[in-house]
């Protein structure tokens, strides 16, 4: 269990001195939550390296300082998580650039992702509060519907930032739609007011006419 944000700061000094060649990490998870004082403790970092390379190194990094890999579990089914590494008190949940298919890391994602930890051969981003919601609507482990309602209720929550990067990936892959479609219906259940929910179901509804019309024209 990572209790301080400082946890996470000790352990990229060790990476970095690791490290042959830089990597960018993107934190997708409670790391980042831990950061900005929304959540006081959590069990894993979850991280996105956006190049092959990048998590090969990264990779062989952790393996050298100890940690050993674990085969992600059924909660993660949905997520395409490439890897688990796992030491005493910290687990990394390591993604290739993708979640849940082709449900990405996008370009405007990082563009809106906050720089906190800068060294010669690491550098440590934390994805918006939007993004973060985003990603963690995708997986089924009980403590994220939790985490999006909070991340939802901060007064900077920008719902149009949801709308928007749910309609551009959208463009890519539909079938996740349906997914965290069924994700919002929970949310709403928990009592969260969803203000882009007509505009999902709109979403949705599209997905299903394609679908149909798809296996018409194979008919």
């Amino acid at each position: 269990m990572i209790s301080a944000f400082e946890q996470v700061e000790e352990l990229t000094k060790e990476i970095n001195k690791i490290l042959e060649t830089r990597v960018k990490l993107y934190i997708i998870g409670g790391a980042a939550l831990l950061y900005r004082e929304m959540k006081t403790a959590t069990k894993d970092i979850d991280a996105i390296v956006i190049a092959t390379q990048e998590f090969m190194e990264f990779q062989k990094a952790l393996e050298k300082l100890g940690f050993k890999k674990k085969l992600p579990g059924k909660e993660y089914s949905r997520m395409k998580l490439s890897q688990i590494f796992e030491r005493k008190e910290f687990r990394i949940d390591l993604f290739e650039k993708e979640v849940c298919r082709r449900f990405s890391l996008s370009g405007n994602m990082i563009k809106r992702a906050e720089q906190v930890i800068n060294l010669d051969k690491v550098k440590v981003f934390l994805c918006s509060n939007e993004d973060i919601f985003l990603f963690k609507t995708i997986t089924e482990r009980p403590g994220d519907i939790l985490d999006c309602i909070n991340l939802a209720s901060t007064t900077e929550f920008d719902w149009n930032i949801v709308l928007q990067e749910l309609k551009d990936q959208t463009s890519k892959q539909e079938v996740w739609i349906t997914w965290i479609g069924e994700r919002f219906d929970l949310l709403e259940d928990r009592g969260l007011v969803i203000p882009i929910k007509k505009e999902l179901d709109k979403l949705i509804k599209k997905f299903f006419k394609n679908l149909e019309r798809g296996e018409k024209n194979a008919v």
